[in-house]
């Protein structure tokens, strides 16, 4: 079993930064994938970034491409999106997922909202 914790949402103005983390347990950090999905109210939850546990990156190309950095750090079983330029429209729960099964997302965290002021 893999337990995810998110922090670092808030609020903030329009055009800021915010660091989201994600805290993972478990030994094998290391080998899972790890995303970030949010869900606007109203919306469907949608992916934002991913990181494979080899380091391959894929964004959002509708949502956050260019705005957004996913990172991680395996010592910290912890992995990071860092959001700039923020806009109103990004205002949602943001959600990290852990895929060890490679197939799906197999854990998700409970989320952190973040909620951008115009």
């Amino acid at each position: 079993q893999v337990q995810l914790v998110e922090s670092g949402g808030g609020l903030v103005q329009a055009g800021g930064s915010l660091r989201l983390s994600c805290a993972a347990s478990g030994r094998t950090f290391s080998s899972y994938d790890m995303g970030w999905f949010r869900q606007a109210p109203g919306k469907e939850r949608e992916f934002v970034a991913s990181m494979t546990w080899s380091g391959s990156i894929t964004y959002s190309v509708d949502s956050v491409k260019g705005r957004c950095t996913i990172s991680r750090d395996n010592a910290k079983k912890t992995v990071y999106l860092q959001m700039n330029s923020l806009k109103p429209e990004d205002t949602a729960v943001y959600y990290c997922a852990a895929s060890l099964s490679r197939s799906k997302w197999d854990y998700w965290g409970q989320g952190t909202q973040v909620t951008v002021s115009s």
